[in-house]
């Protein structure tokens, strides 16, 4: 193998090695994001059905007094 050769090997072994370590922290990168993702969106539909429990007494209440003031006005008519 000659000098020009070997050297040329050697870069090619540094380039391969420098693209493995990017290439391996761009997949820790993705993986931490798709977390990251997940956790946003358990957040808002833990939060949206958490507001929905926490307010469903004065929505039936609502749904009560609506139904009330309905029977009323139809006793009207």
């Amino acid at each position: 193998m000659s000098p020009e050769e070997r050297e040329l090997l050697e870069k090619s072994v540094k380039l391969a090695e420098d693209n493995n370590r990017m290439l391996h922290s761009m997949r820790k990168s993705m993986r931490r994001s798709s977390v990251a993702r997940g956790i946003y969106w358990v957040f808002i539909i833990g939060s949206a059905v958490g507001g929905y429990y926490l307010l469903q007494p004065y929505i039936d209440q609502l749904k009560d007094v609506y139904g009330k003031a309905g029977s009323v006005f139809n006793n009207f008519k």
